[in-house]
């Protein structure tokens, strides 16, 4: 029997049940959208925070205060970022480094903000003038906080366009009051959006010695930001601070660092591996779905089968053979498996498009992840049709015509 004939009669036994073929393709249309869908969405996650990363610049590190040291001389590993090893005279010193181009110290608490009537708890970040610099923030409007606002305490703030949407602050708002912890400061400037789901925009910048003043009390630092002068002196630079700092903190060779360095390609390369393993274990949950839909499909195949076994004894009769019928079944499988898995992909594309534009990635489409999942479906089929096929093509036609 030629293949066009095969389609022929496949899609026309299908079109008699509709609502039965529409319930076996359920299970495997779930199962392409559903991997479609949750694939797109690990690879939409893992496109928003690279972006976000990216948009610090490639040229960044930063140093954390990692370890803290106990009085008995031991060294005891403390929360991530946690202990006040870290000084504003660290950051002096890091910044003279050749490879250097600028540093930005940061102590960083969450206070209350109000402007007007509006208020919201934002995160008050402390600096310098130079974390315009090191993570490639650009001005909306007004100006950034000046090296005489660090060296006089001056109540001056810079806020990101989120927390200047949240309390209805624009252009016009630029020298007004605004109270931060309960103390009154003047606005000075706007910074222009980084984009995305990025929290970068939901903060307020003072000046790092008012910050010390008013809310902390101490020289520590919590983060120093550092900007190399091109991405190919990081390691170098990374290396200097290394030896720069355990001088200063008279860590002995081969002693144990209070502080840890980490710089953006580590971070990019982290997030690709758990993407990786995030869309493989997403990937395989789905695929339990079109598991279940390949065992649908088995189950309304072999009921064909009884349904039909006096048709395929006259088919049989009249000089059909084995592979033809075991072809026929196999075509209705196949049928069955790629109209689900079309519909899946229209349907998982869809899902797609809404959650991406909801979460603000956007939509990501991979070519591939279609392309795999029509062919998995097609396994599918495959897989869970031949048996039915096998059962209708050796059955004998004496008893096949005798079957009520």
């Amino acid at each position: 029997m030629k293949p066009r004939d095969l389609v022929r009669l496949a899609l026309s036994r299908l079109s008699t049940g509709k609502l039965r073929t529409a319930l076996t393709m359920l299970g495997v249309i779930i199962g392409v959208a559903s991997v479609v869908a949750l694939v797109s969405v690990a690879q939409g996650a893992t496109k928003g925070i690279s972006d976000r990363l990216q948009s610090l610049g490639t040229n960044l590190l930063t140093v954390n205060p990692g370890f803290s040291r106990t009085s008995g001389g031991g060294a005891t590993r403390g929360a991530f970022g946690s202990a006040t090893t870290l000084t504003l005279d660290d950051a002096t010193a890091i910044g003279k480094l050749d490879g250097v181009a600028a540093t930005a110290p940061q102590l960083t608490t969450n206070k209350l903000v109000i402007a007007g009537t509006l208020n919201e708890t934002a995160r008050i970040v402390g600096t310098t003038p130079g974390y315009l610099q090191v993570y490639a923030y650009d001005m909306w409007t007004g100006s950034f906080l000046s090296g005489a606002s660090v060296d006089h305490n001056l109540r001056v703030a810079v806020i990101g366009s989120t927390t200047a949407t949240n309390l209805s602050l624009d252009a016009s708002s630029i020298g007004a009051t605004i109270y931060i912890g309960g103390l009154p400061f003047q606005l000075t400037g706007i910074l222009q959006a980084k984009g995305g789901t990025s929290t970068q925009d939901d903060q307020v910048l003072i000046p790092l010695s008012t910050a010390h003043e008013l809310f902390v009390g101490s020289n520590s630092v919590s983060t120093i930001g550092v900007s190399a002068v091109s991405p190919d002196q990081i390691d170098v630079v990374s290396a200097e601070i290394t030896t720069t700092l355990e001088q200063r903190h008279g860590i002995a060779s081969g002693g144990v660092d209070d502080f840890s360095i980490s710089n953006q390609a580590q971070l990019l390369g982290t997030v690709s591996s758990v993407s990786d393993v995030l869309t493989f274990l997403l990937a395989g949950i789905a695929s339990i779905s079109l598991l279940v839909g390949g065992i649908g499909i088995m189950n309304i195949m072999l009921v064909s089968v009884r349904e039909r076994t006096r048709e395929i004894g006259i088919r049989k009769a009249i000089g059909a053979r084995g592979r033809d019928i075991l072809a026929q079944f196999l075509v209705e499988a196949l049928a069955l498996s790629l109209a689900g898995g079309l519909i899946g992909i229209a349907l998982g594309m869809v899902a797609d498009f809404a959650i991406g534009t909801y979460a603000g990635w956007g939509f990501v489409f991979n070519p591939a992840t279609p392309l795999v999942a029509v062919a998995f479906s097609l396994i599918v089929g495959i897989v869970f049709g031949v048996w039915p096929a096998s059962q209708a093509a050796r059955l004998d036609p004496v008893v096949a015509l005798r079957y009520e």
